[in-house]
């Protein structure tokens, strides 16, 4: 049998590299802090919902080590494929990825030691259905730890996106701006009501926050996060309105930034570490 040390990786292939240099910025501040409150123990069977492009899902598979094993459920291809790539050249074996969702997951009652999800609850399309599944797989005692960001998230850019639509006479459409918030970012009082309904304890709740900075509201609108939210908000308006009202956002945010040196945009987010307690 060979001695874990003398396990290496190979820093001059491009593929090890692009399977280690792969990691969101967007994900990294609530996913770190998710993983610090894991409790690691050996022979654990885990389940990661949601995994994305395969962040946390390969990191926890490492930190679990052998003795281990980690499923990760994603309806989406692209992330899995991307994922496989990952496990392959960083040499990680103790995982199973799944296609499928969080509200009808194929795996047996009482079956997951540890469940995680980072920001994949608040992604879900029924809540209540999918805390009920991740109960249901899980066994009595078991720890669920997901994280997800507030409706507090870009508070700044969202005061100025209602901001501009009183200003253009478009008022009835903030409206829609908090009801696409509370789509993606449910209160945290609604996510211990479903928590507690569906058996979960809650053992601690992290309050955490991160920002993001930008020297004007270009810098800000080209970064990659953003673009990846930029289609939800423009769905908020009427497409013959769009090019004029996000022109006058834009002013508004590069007003900001020169009287402010620049523009900050905080991320509040939370992070549940639970434990089910079913009987």
């Amino acid at each position: 049998m060979n001695s874990s040390f003398q396990n290496e990786l190979n820093l001059n292939d491009p593929e090890v590299l692009s399977a280690l240099d792969d990691l969101s910025i967007w994900a990294a501040p609530f996913g770190i802090k998710m993983l610090s409150v894991v409790q690691y123990k050996r022979n654990i069977r885990a389940l990661d919902i949601g995994f994305g492009s395969g962040f946390p899902l390969v990191e926890l598979a490492m930190r679990l080590g052998s003795s281990g094993s980690v499923t990760g459920i994603d309806p989406g291809s692209a992330g899995l494929e991307r994922t496989k790539f990952k496990l392959k050249h960083t040499g990680v074996k103790n995982v199973e990825l799944v296609r499928g969702a969080a509200e009808h997951m194929p795996f047996d009652n009482d079956f997951f030691d540890l469940i995680v999800s980072n920001n994949g609850m608040n992604n879900v399309q029924d809540l209540s259905l999918a805390l009920g599944e991740c109960s249901r797989v899980s066994r009595p005692g078991a720890q669920f730890v997901f994280t997800f960001n507030t409706d507090q998230t870009f508070a700044e850019f969202y005061d100025v996106f209602r901001h501009v639509l009183r200003e253009k006479g478009m008022e009835e459409f903030c409206a829609a701006v908090d009801e696409h918030i509370y789509e993606k970012r449910k209160p945290v009082d609604e996510f211990t009501g479903l928590l507690e309904q569906s058996k979960f304890r809650i053992k601690r709740i992290y309050e955490e926050e991160f920002e993001f900075k930008f020297s004007d509201a270009a810098a800000m609108l080209n970064h990659m996060t953003m673009k990846i939210f930029m289609p939800a908000w423009k769905e908020v308006v009427p497409a013959q309105a769009r090019e004029e009202l996000f022109r006058a956002i834009e002013q508004k945010l590069n007003l900001q930034a020169e009287q402010r040196m620049g523009l900050s945009m905080h991320v509040p987010f939370v992070v549940m570490d639970c434990t089910n307690a079913k009987e």
